[in-house]
């Protein structure tokens, strides 16, 4: 069933408002006519990156405009998450590292911990809406403590600490699929790492402006992550500056991915296994969990962008340890990019659902507000609801609002 919050209706609608033949589209886009027909008839997903961008271009939209989003339905795990998200907006807008919003705060090694050791865990676990109740009020006596401090240690800690809870605010919006707010943390991160004589510092907030880049601009992506890795890579001495070019390297190898360079993404790659050979394999306790469980798995996320399928996926998911899959959030994303991958091959439809499910299970908040599993879930459902799974698919719809 189709509507016009499927990606496929809106793609039909958006051609449509451009006055463009399925055809004349396809040429703009560099896809084949029966690729654009299949998509808007719900019999192909349009969920690789690289599509995405060409066809927003080609219909000169944002790619927010083709995917669409955020679709609340009656599912509190779904839902409840985006309750936090006007107050985490007020936060990260009326403040300024020289005139915060509040006039008094907690003491700062007390904030401290609470981003690292109870906010961050919450994001960890895919508990937005945990996250959303906690973090506005610390990023409010962040900024104060940033603008108030007495000594250099004090400051430090107060912006490097900002940087750390801007990560985390980012990374929530975005996945709640508000780019705009994700993008104003990124910016807040920037701010507090020009203080600092931090190359480390700069890579964090760098990595940052990277997660939350203009979802259309590809190219200056991979531009950007290049320039910043390779900034870094110098002052890579100790753990944690392994740990923040790690993760450089990867974004380098999806934008590579995105572009279609496989000779770029095959080199970036290399570098990350290089790197992660340098430092333990605990995706729990490494930070942002760069080690080498995460280069699998950002392989196999970057072989479905390439548009694997089927076998192939299965391969690479059988590379992945699963003991080592403890951080529940990127446990989620590693189970619904296997699920994604075997959804478009008509042998493993049925088992993409159980793959989606397990990812549900594992991080309900997330799952179901993920845009990439919600274009699948309607894919799936599209094609064959008996044959791709039935009951078990239709329920995923029902709580990720798609249409069934």
């Amino acid at each position: 069933m189709q509507d016009e919050i499927t990606i496929g209706a809106r793609l039909r609608t958006l051609r449509r408002w451009r006055r463009l033949t399925q055809a004349e589209l396809a040429g703009l886009a560099g896809v084949s006519p029966s690729y654009v027909a299949m998509v808007e008839r719900g019999e192909r997903a349009l969920d690789r990156r690289s599509h995405i961008a060409a066809i927003a271009s080609a219909l000169r939209v944002s790619e927010a405009d083709l995917a669409g989003g955020p679709h609340l339905s009656a599912d509190p795990q779904q839902s409840d998450p985006h309750m936090g998200i006007p107050t985490l907006r007020e936060a990260l807008e009326t403040n300024t590292l020289t005139l915060p919003a509040v006039d008094q705060a907690r003491p700062l090694e007390e904030l401290a911990r609470e981003v690292t050791e109870r906010i961050e865990p919450l994001r960890t676990r895919c508990d937005y809406a945990g996250v959303g109740a906690a973090l506005p009020a610390v990023l409010d006596e962040l900024h104060w403590h940033a603008s108030q401090a007495k000594d250099e240690t004090a400051r430090c800690l107060a912006l490097e600490t900002l940087i750390e809870a801007c990560i985390t605010a980012a990374v929530t919006a975005k996945n709640l699929g508000y780019m705009d707010l994700s993008h104003v943390a990124a910016l807040r991160a920037g701010d507090a790492a020009s203080l600092l004589d931090d190359p480390v510092q700069h890579g964090k907030a760098a990595f940052l402006h990277l997660v939350t880049f203009p979802r259309e601009s590809w190219e200056r992506r991979l531009a950007t992550a290049e320039r910043a890795a390779d900034s870094l890579e110098p002052h890579a001495r100790t753990p944690l500056a392994m740990h923040v070019l790690g993760l450089l390297t990867l974004h380098v190898a999806l934008a590579a991915a995105v572009v279609q360079r496989p000779d770029a993404v095959a080199h970036w790659l290399g570098e990350a296994d290089q790197i992660a050979d340098r430092v333990p394999d605990d995706i729990d306790g490494n930070w942002q969990s760069f080690s080498r469980t995460n280069v699998s798995i950002w392989r196999l996320a970057i072989a479905v962008e390439r548009g694997e399928s089927g076998g192939a996926v299965i391969e690479l998911a059988e590379a992945v340890r699963p003991e080592k899959l403890v951080v529940r959030s990127r446990k989620a994303y590693f189970l619904a990019d296997v699920g994604r991958g075997l959804a478009r091959d008509s042998r493993t439809r049925a088992e993409a659902v159980r793959w989606l499910r397990r990812a549900e299970e594992t991080g309900p908040q997330h799952i179901r507000n993920s845009a990439a599993v919600r274009e699948t879930v309607a894919y799936l459902l599209n094609r064959s609801r008996a044959a791709a799974g039935g009951r078990e698919l239709r329920g995923m719809a029902a709580r990720m609002g798609v249409p069934h």
